[in-house]
């Protein structure tokens, strides 16, 4: 399968919202027991007012061998020469371990087609000339895409593709498009709770925003959802296959079926913590199970 030239993230990441709500303090104490967790990656989005390039420097800063990957710095957040100067100076100063996830992001644009906004992006940043000393190694990109004009031209306009809330079929798909070589890394929300109703409550919760704007709903038809199944806070099919809950040994299982449909990387998203606490205690429980199986090979 593929991969990025010069990083090892491992077979399975980090990915937070958790780091938008705590003080700098308590990220780097986050981040740096992650890193002595044998965690390789960490995948942070931009959407709680942190800005995406200060906010993985700031990472990066704080760890040794941490990879920070961007999920994703949207392009409608700063120009692409912003973009530009801010990756250039992470490439310099922490080779081979930032990367930069671009991506349309969720908001409707009325008007706006996603492919060509993104297109006409990447063709400012690919335009630009550096100004300021090369970097002691190469830029790493990747883009968000879902369906299948986004995933081709994440295969030839980057290193491959960040998938986000999606089902293993989509995987194999995603898979099937961006050809061996290019880099898939795929989102996958879980939740330690046993209790079939309690664990769909919360998932539910936790779905809500996506399934009633209008990219993510096209997005769940695309994956073969019937229209009842994503209305009214989403069907047990759509929740049991967008959120994995159960015990650790349940949703280790599931999440390597990802892998098994050709992903390079999976990160994982820790659900149910409320804002400001800390998914520290499953992450740890995450690692005793993914990583020791050959999760960071």
């Amino acid at each position: 399968m593929g991969g990025i030239d010069g990083l090892d993230l491992g077979t399975f990441g980090i990915y937070t919202f958790d780091f938008e709500h705590q003080p700098a303090a308590q990220l780097r104490e986050s981040i740096q027991e992650l890193e002595e967790q044998g965690w390789q990656a960490v995948w942070i989005p931009e959407v709680g007012g942190r800005e995406a390039l200060t906010h993985a420097g700031f990472l990066l800063s704080a760890t040794e061998r941490m990879h920070v990957i961007n999920g994703i710095a949207r392009i409608w957040s700063r120009g692409a020469r912003s973009t530009y100067g801010a990756s250039l100076l992470l490439a310099d100063a922490y080779p081979h371990r930032h990367v930069l996830g671009l991506g349309f992001g969720g908001e409707s644009r009325p008007g706006v087609k996603p492919v060509a906004a993104v297109i006409e992006y990447l063709d400012e940043l690919d335009a630009l000339a550096p100004s300021n000393p090369a970097p002691r190694a190469p830029m790493h990109r990747v883009l968000a895409a879902y369906g299948p004009r986004m995933l081709e031209l994440a295969r030839e306009r980057s290193a491959g593709a960040h998938t986000y809330h999606v089902n293993v079929a989509h995987t194999a798909q995603a898979r099937e498009i961006l050809g061996s070589e290019a880099f898939l890394g795929v989102e996958h929300a879980v939740l330690f709770e046993s209790d079939p109703a309690t664990a769909r409550a919360v998932a539910r919760e936790h779905l809500h925003g996506y399934l009633s704007t209008p990219y993510n709903v096209a997005k769940f038809r695309r994956l073969g959802y019937a229209e009842e199944e994503i209305a009214n806070g989403g069907s047990d099919r759509l929740v049991d296959d967008l959120v994995f809950w159960g015990d650790l040994d349940t949703i280790a299982e599931r999440l390597n079926g990802h892998v098994a449909a050709g992903a390079d990387h999976v990160g994982v998203q820790v659900i149910g913590v409320e804002p400001g606490r800390s998914a520290m205690q499953y992450w740890r429980r995450l690692g005793e199970a993914l990583l020791s199986r050959g999760g960071s090979a």
